[in-house]
C-alpha cells in the first residue's frame, strides 16, 4: 500500500481555507497547520479537525509528522517560509505568485534541487481538468499552428488603502495578484516570451490598478494579456490557431466550460466536466505524485516559474514598479 503523504499548513488567511477545504474533501491528509500567532492556528484547526496546532512556522516546518509544506504567507514572505521548510527537509508547494521576483524564485529553487525535495508554484490553473484537455486538443493539431493567445482577470477587489492589495510594501497591486494568472497562462500555451512590453494605470497607493502586456512568443505567435483590480470583467480566454480557436468561458481560470469551433464557426468540441469543488486539490494530487516519483512538473516546471517571475521583473521595470526594500540585485 502506497504511503499516504501528510501535509501541513503555512499561515491561516483565506487562501489556505479554500485549500484545505479541497484538500479534505478530496481525501487527502492534512496534519498540521502553523501561524505565528497560536490562538489563530488552533482555531484553524479546530475548524478543520487538524491534529497539531503550531504558534510559529518554525515548529510546524520541523514537525516529525509533516512531509509537505503547502506556503499560503503573503507573497513577500514566500521566499523566508519556503527556505525554512526545505532547509528542514520538507517538499514545498508555494503559493501564486511564487515569489516577488525572480531572483527570490531562483534562490528556492535552487536549494530545492540542493536538497534533492519537489518545489511547486501552486498555478492550480494549470492542473484543471479542461486545462488539460486544451493540451490535449491543441497536441492533436486540432487548432493548426498556434497564432494568438488573449486572457484578461478582471476583479472589483477592495478599495481601503489599508488593505493588502493596495499595499505597495507588501506586493499589492494587479500584476502580481491578478496579472500573474494570464501571463502564465501564456507561457503557458505559447511557451517564454522573446519580447515583452507593458503598460499599467496605478492607484494613489503606487501600487498598479491595471496592467496590460504584450508578448511575442518564439514561432511568432503573439499574447495580450489585461488584468485589473478596480474593474470586473467577463473574463474569458481564447486561443487562436491556423484551423481553429479555443473560446475558454467565463471564468476561464476556474474549473469551466470551453468550446473548439473552426472558422466557419462551427462546434468542433464543446468541453463541460463539473468540479464539484474550486478544483485546488488538483495542485496537490500533482504534487503528491511528485514527491512519489521524485520528478520536476512538466505542468508547471520550476525553471518556468523563474521565467515567469523574470518576465514579470521586466514588466515592472517598464512600468516603473519598485516594492519597497526591494533594491537593484534582489530584481535583477
Amino acid at each position: 500500500m502506497e504511503k499516504r503523504l501528510r501535509w501541513g499548513i503555512l499561515a491561516t488567511g483565506w487562501i489556505a481555507e479554500l485549500f484545505v477545504t479541497d484538500l479534505l474533501a478530496s481525501g487527502l491528509d492534512v496534519v498540521a497547520v502553523g501561524s505565528r500567532s497560536v490562538e489563530k492556528a488552533k482555531a484553524f484547526a479546530e475548524r478543520f479537525k487538524i491534529p497539531n496546532a503550531h504558534g510559529s512556522y518554525e515548529e510546524l516546518v520541523t514537525d516529525p509528522d509533516v512531509d509537505i509544506i503547502y506556503v499560503a504567507t503573503p507573497h513577500p514572505q514566500h521566499v523566508d517560509a519556503a527556505l525554512l521548510a526545505l532547509n528542514s527537509g520538507k517538499h514545498v508547494l508555494v503559493e501564486k505568485p511564487f515569489t516577488l521576483n525572480a531572483n527570490e524564485a531562483r534562490k528556492i529553487v535552487d536549494r530545492a534541487r540542493e536538497k534533492k525535495l519537489v518545489v511547486l508554484e501552486a498555478m492550480w490553473t494549470r492542473f484543471l481538468p479542461h486545462m488539460t484537455r486544451i493540451h490535449d486538443i491543441i497536441e492533436a493539431g486540432t487548432l493548426g499552428d498556434l497564432r494568438s493567445v488573449s486572457a484578461e482577470h478582471r476583479q472589483f477587489l477592495p478599495t481601503d488603502p489599508n488593505h493588502r492589495l493596495n499595499a505597495l510594501e507588501l506586493g499589492g497591486g494587479a500584476l502580481l495578484d491578478l496579472g500573474i494568472y494570464p501571463i502564465s497562462f501564456a507561457f503557458d500555451i505559447l511557451g517564454t516570451p522573446v519580447t515583452v512590453s507593458a503598460t499599467a494605470r496605478f492607484k494613489e497607493t503606487g501600487v498598479d490598478a491595471e496592467i496590460a502586456t504584450l508578448m511575442r512568443h518564439e514561432g511568432g505567435a503573439i499574447s495580450t494579456t489585461v488584468s485589473a483590480l478596480d474593474c470586473a470583467g467577463p473574463n474569458v480566454a481564447c486561443i487562436y490557431g491556423s484551423k481553429a480557436r479555443i473560446e475558454i468561458a467565463s471564468t476561464w481560470y476556474v474549473p469551466t466550460s470551453f468550446e473548439v469551433l473552426d472558422y466557419e464557426n462551427n462546434v468542433l468540441e464543446k468541453f463541460e466536466k463539473p468540479v464539484h469543488s474550486r478544483g485546488m486539490q488538483f495542485q496537490a494530487l500533482e504534487m503528491e505524485r511528485l514527491v512519489r516519483t521524485g520528478a520536476e512538473s512538466e505542468l508547471m516546471r520550476p525553471d518556468e516559474t523563474v521565467a515567469i517571475m523574470e518576465t514579470l521583473d521586466t514588466v515592472r521595470q517598464q512600468i516603473g514598479l519598485v516594492y519597497p526594500g526591494e533594491n537593484a540585485s534582489t530584481s535583477a
